[in-house]
């Protein structure tokens, strides 16, 4: 499960047996495979908008409807690599078409 960030996104990415994590602001953040293959998509595609049938397809491999699964995935993701998951700044939901990670400085 490869995963090619942007140098300025500061995320190292490594894979630990079985476990995924990442290390970022210098602490280790452990991952589900679905939160990881979400992290990977958004950080390759830096500030655009990732619709949520994208999103789902290439995470699960098939078309869906429902997007809740989706919204959870993000929420648990938010709130692991947010300062203030209530408030974020990382990962933006822009509301009836998907997300979009933003450039880190």
């Amino acid at each position: 499960m490869g995963c090619s960030y942007k140098d300025n996104l500061k995320i190292l990415i490594k894979k630990v047996l079985t476990n995924l994590s990442v290390l970022f602001n210098e602490k280790e953040i452990h991952l589900t495979p679905i939160e990881y293959k979400l992290l990977c998509l958004l950080a390759e595609n830096l500030d655009r908008v990732m619709t949520y049938n994208y999103l789902v397809k290439e995470i699960w491999g098939y078309y869906e409807e429902d997007f809740s699964a989706l919204r959870v995935f993000a929420n648990t993701l938010r709130k692991k690599i947010e300062l203030d998951s209530n408030y974020p700044k990382l990962i933006q939901t822009h509301i009836g078409v998907g997300y979009r990670m933003i450039k880190i400085d």
